[in-house]
């Protein structure tokens, strides 16, 4: 019997980020927005991957694969070193966290190169999420996850740990990715299209990866 899937947005989106992906899954799922990725924030909220993985762990209900996309692996990884009853495995759909690349100049060029690939079309989808989650929000956890060290925490999780980026995205790199599979004795993917938003451009293939985790013996 699979695992339940739980979908973490990245910054900012919500829900339907996942729509071209959820909708090629056959295992049971449901998405969990929190502040500063689906929902805004309080100003006096802690939005520190840290801090988030707490809050995910609150509205995760069964030992699940927690997948995360940009941003938000940050935190479902920080979820699965604590709490490791409730993760089933990993899915890390074109993850940041590189500390080496803390600029924010760098990374907005390479946001930028990695959207151009992409639909236009998602510029109509995403605009009333940020729109919905608050750019004040964003701003936020953004500068939060950017001083999020995802490689020296990935280490430490016991379970099994699949990465997975589009061929074009530069803020999730070749080399990072597979430096991440490495840390985790994980699986690294490149898709042969798409850039930073495969959960949109990539939905079948994406979902066919995360059913395979699902479906991975419970001791693995």
């Amino acid at each position: 019997m699979s695992a339940p899937i739980v979908l973490v947005p990245g910054l900012g989106l919500g829900p339907e980020s996942y729509a071209r992906t959820v909708e090629h899954l056959a295992t049971p799922y449901h998405v969990v927005t929190l502040p500063g990725y689906g929902e805004p924030a309080g100003s006096r909220e802690d939005l520190h991957p840290q801090a988030l993985a707490v809050a995910l762990a609150g509205k995760v209900r069964d030992r699940s694969v927690l997948v995360g996309h940009s941003a938000s692996c940050q935190i479902v990884v920080e979820a699965a070193v604590r709490y490791p009853e409730l993760t089933h495995a990993l899915v890390l759909v074109a993850p940041t966290g590189d500390a080496r690349m803390s600029s924010w100049v760098d990374r907005a060029v390479r946001w930028l190169g990695s959207a151009v690939p992409d639909s236009p079309k998602l510029i109509r989808t995403v605009t009333p999420q940020y729109v919905r989650t608050t750019l004040p929000a964003m701003a936020r956890a953004g500068e939060a996850a950017r001083h999020h060290d995802l490689a020296e925490v990935i280490s430490r999780v016991k379970v099994p740990v699949l990465l997975v980026r589009g061929r074009h995205d530069l803020l999730s790199t070749a080399e990072w990715v597979e430096r991440l599979a490495e840390l985790s004795h994980g699986e690294a993917r490149t898709l042969d299209t798409g850039a930073h938003m495969p959960i949109a451009t990539n939905g079948p293939e994406l979902a066919a990866l995360i059913e395979r985790a699902a479906a991975l013996p419970s001791d693995s």
